[in-house]
């Protein structure tokens, strides 16, 4: 006797997942939702991965323990202080070459606009907090190694520096726009 054929639910249209299924061994990787590069409609979103392995602010995000505005806040730092960064640069050969000196490129508005407004961030937090920023944001630290560099080892230690970096990360999003100030109790 024959078997009767079940009928199997037919899907009409198949999402694709663009997500890489092929990480290597040491990957730290979150879901985020962005803007999809390829969409038909404008506003369609896609679900991709970004790496949070060597970027304290990505992880604190992903992790919910930092707000939408605090995250904005220290990516604007990062930008700004990338504008303002002058290191070393690579040789440009379009350039006409003359007795090996280099002259030095003048300071665009760009670069000008950054260093103010990464001034007015460094009064606002004050030299404590504005170490504490550049060593998280800049030198990519985490709290155990601000404490470490410190000289100040433990856990108390390390929770005090996460607080004490959430205030900055609130001070930076005021500073920035992406927040407005509490009224007052």
């Amino acid at each position: 006797m024959a078997r009767a054929k079940r009928n199997k639910p037919h899907r009409s249209t198949k999402v694709h997942d663009r997500r890489s299924h092929d990480l290597p061994r040491n990957a730290e990787v979150a879901a985020v939702e962005v803007d999809d590069p390829l969409a038909l409609e404008p506003g369609e979103k896609i679900v991709t991965l970004r790496s949070i392995r060597n970027d304290p602010l990505a992880r604190l995000h992903t992790h919910r323990q930092i707000d939408e505005a605090q995250y904005q806040g220290g990516r604007a730092f990062q930008d700004d202080w990338e504008k303002a960064e002058r290191g070393p640069q690579a040789v440009d050969p379009t350039r006409e070459y003359v007795d090996g000196v280099r002259v030095r490129e003048p300071i665009t508005e760009r670069q000008r606009k950054a260093v103010l407004r990464l001034n007015r961030a460094e009064r606002e937090l004050g030299a404590d907090g504005a170490a504490l920023v550049h060593e998280v944001l800049v030198l990519g630290m985490t709290m155990e190694q601000v404490g470490q560099r410190r000289g100040l080892r433990g856990q108390r230690w390390t929770d005090y520096f996460a607080r004490r970096f959430r205030e900055c990360l609130d001070r930076l999003a005021l500073i920035y726009g992406f927040a407005t100030q509490r009224a007052a109790k």
